[in-house]
């Protein structure tokens, strides 16, 4: 990361050099973070519930529908599209940036709502769908797999299957327990000393959406660097992340404390339950844990993989098998 430092001095250097215009400038649309939806009308878009989302679908829109959740909350789906392959397999797949993440529009912090992402989800498949006859299922990556059981758990009737790969948690303890063992880093780690480096030059306000969502982008970093728990072979590729949304939801779970599994109990179809072998805040004792709240579960290991399991290519050859005999099987 430390490349990372060197562009702080030319960075800070063009602010002076800017003047009484650097807060307009450094918070300008493009200049450093990619354009969302809303600024760029070139960037595939749907727009439901209210808002605009990033969005775009492969293969044939009459096949079963694969809904591709991603992470976070605030990730997008650039790490996720190995899942295109899915296409060439017989299946619609449908990627979007959830709200106020990746090249979303970005909303106000009193907007958010835990509900609004299941609503959200719900236009999203109406969008797409071609048939009331057209098979649903949702493949979700952490955040993105907490989100799909949280969907089940309101509309059981109305998923056909489900891939779930390490979601933190369905209730709340389980959630924190988790993230906090994947954030248990140093206090002098060149790791933890690279993401808060831009603190002492670089700060944002809620309206100034784009200097946080570039600030948690160092952040993120984190999660692929080498004393990260989690494993991962290294840092997501990724468009835009979304602090705003990030905080929201957070700060909601802690409000609300969630429970995800009240009706789980009715979803009797097989769920294709996937943890990693190199992500030690996970392991098998909490993929069990977690993996309970479903009466059907094939709980499966993926090998030489990190928690970002999809994205790289070990994780991924060892994924997509079990992925597509699951899927083969619904």
């Amino acid at each position: 990361m430390k490349t990372t430092k060197l562009l702080f001095p030319a960075l800070i250097l063009w602010l002076m050099a800017s003047g009484c215009q650097k807060e307009l400038l450094i918070n300008d649309d493009g200049n450093l973070v990619p354009k969302t939806v809303e600024q760029d009308s070139t960037l595939p878009s749907i727009s439901v519930n209210g808002t605009l989302l990033h969005a775009e679908s492969f293969g044939n829109p009459d096949s079963p529908m694969l809904v591709i959740l991603h992470g976070g909350p605030g990730s997008d789906y650039r790490y996720l599209l190995n899942c295109k392959q899915f296409a060439e397999n017989g299946y619609y797949v449908v990627f979007y940036d959830q709200r106020g993440s990746g090249l979303s529009k970005r909303e106000p912090k009193e907007s958010y709502a835990i509900q609004t992402m299941f609503d959200d989800l719900q236009q999203v498949i109406a969008h797409y769908r071609t048939s009331p006859e057209q098979k649903i299922i949702l493949l979700g990556h952490s955040w993105g797999a907490m989100l799909a059981t949280a969907y089940i758990n309101e509309h059981p009737a109305e998923i056909t299957g489900a891939i779930l790969c390490e979601p933190g948690g369905f209730m709340w303890q389980d959630i924190i327990d988790y993230v906090n063992r994947t954030r248990s880093f140093s206090a002098f780690s060149e790791t933890l000393n690279d993401a808060t480096y831009p603190d002492q030059f670089i700060t944002g306000n809620e309206n100034e959406q784009a200097v946080l969502d570039y600030k948690y982008s160092l952040l993120a970093y984190a999660d692929g660097a080498a004393d990260s728990p989690l494993g991962n072979e290294g840092v997501l590729p990724f468009w835009r992340y979304g602090a705003i949304v990030n905080g929201a939801l957070f700060d909601l779970g802690q409000k609300e404390q969630p429970d995800w599994t009240t009706h789980l109990s009715q979803y009797t179809t097989k769920v294709l339950f996937c943890y990693s072998e190199r992500n030690e805040a996970y392991g098998l004792a909490h993929a069990q844990k977690v993996s309970s709240a479903y009466p059907n579960v094939d709980l499966e290991l993926i090998k030489d993989a990190g928690h970002d399991m999809i994205t790289f290519p070990d994780g991924w050859n060892n994924f997509f098998p079990l992925a597509i005999d699951y899927l083969n099987s619904l």
